[in-house]
């Protein structure tokens, strides 16, 4: 394999398209992926090494997972090489059954990031502003090659998600994702000013307001606000108050949980590879299935986590906006560069930034088709 990177080079990512040249299986995208995993060169990376493959297993009325084919090749790779030992995991090994990610499908266990207890964890201090430490999955750190295995979503609270949420988000357990979304904000109520009008209610088209009937109180949702500030604007009493686009907060902090994990591994015991398909509004947690928001693109492979992240997010064109992938009611933002920011307000790119101030990898990249 040709070396990903050098100082002076941009990182190498690895593209297999879904678009095909003839009608004939190997030109289609789970032959281009057995071949970009040659090209990732497995057996020299995971040779006598204890693999872990981190991706998400959805829930409940969820469909567009990564479908179990793909895992199902990935696994048999990681076999082939040479490894000692592979597991899928996510927080919830109950939830893979639901999607057909079982041992006879796949080829191997799916597994608990948390232990079967749920506390097989590593305390790590993080410092940045509320968040002052982050539990890590044990299971992850005990494994000897980390492989994180994303699916390309859109997200409200960041923009997206991909290879470096699937970290921040998915190797720590409940207790400290909600710290990281302590992170959030942006908007602030005076509630002594407050008259529970629910004008501010009823101006959210995107349902970021919660209103509390027993308390006549109202509430933020940030996963849900794009900032358009409306509800700012029709508040009588001038209660609502526009600080500070505080998701900037929660992008680096979920690009400093990332950074720390990954440093727990050395450069070349990492690999991501990112699914460019069934790329919905949401991601994969929220336990349902919407319509695409554009057509399938591919399967991208790298080394550098930031490089591969960058990738993914130039493939998702404003201009090939599928219309059925948005709800009825919700209209693209005015502004914005990226599909993804013009649907929730936030720049996806702002956490890659952040990522490259903490960690050793690279928003630039040389992009290689596999044919």
């Amino acid at each position: 394999m040709e070396k990903s990177s050098t100082k002076n080079e941009k990182p190498l990512v690895y593209f297999a398209s879904t678009a095909v040249e003839c009608l004939e299986g190997e030109a289609t995208l789970p032959a281009k992926f057995k071949r970009m995993i040659k090209r990732l060169n497995f057996p020299e990376k995971m040779e006598n090494k204890k693999v872990v493959v981190k991706m998400h297993f959805g829930q409940d009325l969820g469909y567009t997972t990564i479908h179990p084919l793909f895992v199902r090749i990935l696994v048999q790779a990681i076999k082939d090489a040479g490894a000692k030992s592979v597991n899928i995991m996510d927080g919830d090994a109950s939830n893979a059954v639901g999607r057909g990610y079982t041992e006879e499908v796949v080829g191997c266990p799916a597994v608990s990031c948390f232990g079967k207890d749920g506390k097989y964890v590593q305390k790590e201090k993080i410092g940045f502003r509320t968040l002052d430490e982050v539990l890590f999955s044990q299971e992850a750190l005990d494994a000897e090659f980390f492989l994180d295995l994303s699916h390309l979503k859109g997200h409200g609270d960041c923009g997206f998600g991909g290879a470096l949420k699937n970290i921040a988000m998915g190797v720590v357990p409940g207790e400290s994702r909600r710290k990281l979304h302590s992170l959030e904000g942006g908007l602030t109520i005076d509630r002594s000013k407050c008259v529970y009008c629910l004008k501010c209610f009823n101006a959210c088209k995107n349902n970021a307001i919660k209103a509390d009937k027993t308390k006549r109180e109202i509430d933020f949702f940030f996963h849900n606000c794009t900032y358009c500030q409306h509800c700012l604007m029709v508040c009588p009493e001038k209660a609502i108050k526009m600080g500070d686009r505080k998701f900037e907060g929660f992008s680096e902090g979920m690009a400093i949980v990332t950074s720390k994990f990954l440093k727990k591994f050395k450069p070349e015991n990492l690999l991501f590879i990112n699914f460019l398909t069934n790329i919905t509004i949401y991601c994969d947690c929220w336990g349902f299935s919407t319509a695409s928001l554009v057509p399938d693109i591919g399967i991208l492979g790298s080394e550098d986590i930031g490089a591969i992240d960058t990738a993914s997010l130039d493939m998702v064109k404003t201009e090939n906006l599928l219309p059925e992938g948005l709800p009825r009611n919700r209209k693209l933002l005015d502004k914005g560069k990226h599909l993804f920011e013009r649907i929730h307000g936030k720049d996806p790119y702002l956490m890659l930034k952040f990522l490259e101030k903490y960690y050793d990898c690279s928003m630039k990249y040389q992009l290689e088709e596999v044919k």
